[in-house]
């Protein structure tokens, strides 16, 4: 009887023992399995307020990747005339060269790199047709007529500026999937953006009278300079430039 009764419990113990080993033999097998290799290579187009671009990136650990790019847009202004009576026509141009690490949390990234290239520049041409009056730190002149004021504007900020961003997305997901969509969110450090003003021709203090080279007019050049202070005051929050950009890529 009591060889039976044992038997009764070693058949019913049999499946449980049976599991137990299929578990750690299973468990043995996946810790002797190779990690899955690190991908190599990816590419995306994006969009943003740096403008177009591309990018590439590669793995360099499980949860970090190295990713560089290339932004670009322009813009062009015509025949703009301003409160100051100025008519103004130029160029906004962003172009930029981008390098990232990418540190990844889950779906999330922390990106930490710079602008190595920073060519955000604004240019334009001005002009007052002859007999025109306009203004200069709230003092009035008159274009001459037989040599009208014309002159130049430029805004700049330094070459290179580093970058912080956070976002959502891997270019290279550490999956099976090949086509990715990320986001980052972020700002840089560019620096407040530098103007320059240079005005030609000749003014006047009145239509037809009083009329001098524009070079020479302390009280004019003075206003000049008054005027470009003003502008670096008003473009100063853009010494921190927002990102925002979408990419769409695909890791090979």
């Amino acid at each position: 009887m009591k060889i039976h009764s044992l038997a009764r419990v070693f058949g019913s113990l049999a499946p449980l023992l049976t599991a137990l080993f299929s578990s750690h033999a299973a468990l043995a097998q996946a810790k002797s399995a190779p990690e899955q290799p690190l991908p190599r290579f990816g590419v995306q187009l994006t969009v943003g307020s740096l403008g177009a671009g591309i990018q590439a990136a590669t793995a360099l650990a499980k949860h970090t990747d190295v990713r560089g790019g290339f932004n670009y847009f322009s813009y062009s202004l015509s025949g703009t005339r301003s409160s100051d009576n100025l008519t103004y026509s130029g160029t906004l141009r962003l172009a930029s060269g981008e390098l990232l690490l990418d540190q990844h949390f889950g779906p999330f990234h922390l990106s930490g790199g710079a602008l190595i290239y920073n060519g955000f520049q604004a240019s334009g041409n001005v002009n007052v047709p002859g007999g025109s009056s306009f203004t200069l730190n709230s003092n009035t002149y008159y274009s001459d007529a037989a040599d009208p004021v014309t002159g130049t504007g430029t805004i700049t900020v330094r070459k290179a500026a580093p970058e912080v961003l956070i976002g959502f997305g891997s270019l290279l997901p550490r999956s099976n999937r090949h086509f990715t969509f990320n986001s980052d969110i972020g700002v840089v450090f560019q620096g407040s953006p530098a103007v320059a003003l240079n005005l030609l021709g000749s003014t006047c203090t009145t239509a037809t009278t009083g009329c001098s080279k524009i070079s020479t007019n302390t009280t004019a050049q003075s206003d000049i300079q008054a005027e470009q202070t003003k502008l670096n005051s008003d473009l100063k929050p853009f010494q921190f430039y927002p990102v925002l950009r979408f990419g769409f890529g695909y890791k090979f």
